[in-house]
């Protein structure tokens, strides 16, 4: 990974997989974060939580927007790998162990219920809530105890963000082994139930998958976008001092 935006992100698809399989196959752990304006804004403005950014084992850009302003200020092809993608990608392979953890009983219900028509030994896997707690508050040794007794390759947390962040840092030093992944709306996403949906495919397409959801909840992410906005200009300054400082060393 590299350093964007004061921020860890890995843009090549290809090693973010090689990073994740290689930490299950040899039984390490570590977590995963999904790098995209409103996790890079806190990031940038809390250096503690850009500490628990930094020390996931890989970070992907899940911002198509992002990975074009970085692309366009290094003049390179860079990419976003979408959380939900990914999420699709490792549920869809059949070959790991995984526990689902956070988020609703309607949604687990039915996010169980979905899945398990795509493999169906998920419906024997854990499904776990979690309760509505400040994340400092957590049984994080009892919850890594049933997490240990699973015995799960991956681990899908689903708190919202900057939360689940917070929360798989605290939780890492519990558990013997395991990848986690704070991917939020993406057990709504999957689950047929509520009224968080993911943007259609043509939006996803045109990149426009944040304005989707900038209409289908308006009070929560217009003004995390606007936040956003304000920071960038700092953002772009900072960046392109540090690309001249690359270059300089190269």
């Amino acid at each position: 990974m590299e350093l964007y935006f004061n921020v860890e992100i890995e843009f090549d698809a290809g090693r973010v997989d090689e990073v994740i399989q290689t930490t299950i196959r040899e039984g390490g752990k570590g977590y995963v974060c999904s790098v995209e304006s409103n996790n890079l804004t806190i990031a940038n403005l809390n250096p503690c939580f850009r500490e628990v950014i930094n020390g996931g084992l890989v970070n992907i850009c899940d911002g198509s927007n992002l990975a074009w302003i970085l692309g366009k200020i290094y003049h390179k092809p860079f990419k976003s790998y979408i959380g939900a993608d990914l999420f699709t990608h490792y549920v869809s392979t059949g070959k790991y162990r995984q526990y689902f953890l956070g988020n609703t009983p309607e949604v687990l219900s039915g996010l169980q219920a979905n899945l398990s028509k795509t493999d169906s030994k998920i419906s024997g896997m854990c499904f776990e809530e979690l309760p509505f707690l400040p994340v400092a508050d957590f049984d994080y040794k009892g919850i890594a105890a049933k997490i240990n007794q699973d015995n799960p390759d991956i681990i899908w947390v689903s708190l919202g963000a900057p939360k689940q962040e917070e929360f798989m840092s605290r939780l890492l030093p519990y558990i013997n082994r395991g990848v986690m992944f704070g991917f939020g709306a993406i057990f709504n996403f999957n689950a047929g139930v509520g009224s968080v949906k993911r943007a259609p495919l043509g939006m996803r397409r045109l990149h426009l998958e944040w304005l989707y959801r900038a209409f289908e909840e308006p009070k929560k992410n217009v003004p995390r976008y606007a936040r956003f906005i304000k920071l960038l200009p700092h953002l772009l300054i900072n960046e392109y001092k540090m690309k001249k400082t690359r270059g300089n060393e190269a």
